[in-house]
């Protein structure tokens, strides 16, 4: 799909070669605060995961790709969640699994894909993220593909004993 190519990478379904990949992930307890995880995940339950990831995202309210190099290189993952077909919207998580990638401009490349990919096929009206107030790196990214803080969540997450703000930015479909 053309849409889901860019310059220097692009966005794939989910493979079951994917499995160490995600577990990795999943697992880095320094990213848990990201993706509100309090436990690690077995390899069994990630299997079943990539099993059962073929399913349309109407169906499961979820669509998760990889970002990957054109030498086939999984740099990281980005998703489509909470999908709600009614009213037209969803929220977008982003990671990029390697620090020496990240600021490279591949999740600029995967975010802007992904805008695209949501407003042309899936005829979304809006994207929504949630960014801890101290994730700079993500506030610059989402502000430049155009999406504008539009609440700020007081003390919302509980992380390594005290209480993060935490903003809601929007991008609305013009």
């Amino acid at each position: 799909m053309i849409t889901l190519k860019g310059e220097n990478i692009y966005l794939r379904a989910l493979e079951p070669e994917d499995l160490d990949f995600i577990h990795t992930i999943e697992n880095d307890e320094s990213i848990w605060e990201i993706s509100n995880t309090q436990t690690p995940y077995s390899r069994f339950l990630i299997k079943q995961y990539l099993e059962h990831a073929h399913k349309d995202i109407f169906e499961v309210k979820q669509l998760r790709l990889v970002i990957s190099s054109y030498d086939d290189v999984a740099l990281g993952m980005i998703d489509l969640f909470d999908f709600d077909f009614k009213n037209k919207r969803a929220g977008v998580g982003i990671l990029v699994k390697e620090p020496t990638d990240r600021l490279q401009g591949y999740g600029r490349e995967a975010l802007k894909l992904l805008i695209n990919y949501s407003f042309r096929h899936l005829d979304l009206h809006q994207l929504y993220c949630n960014i801890s107030e101290d994730n700079e790196a993500s506030i610059k990214l989402f502000s430049k593909q155009g999406f504008k803080e539009i609440g700020l969540k007081k003390e919302w997450n509980y992380v390594n004993g005290s209480f993060k703000n935490e903003y809601l930015y929007q991008l609305i479909n013009n």
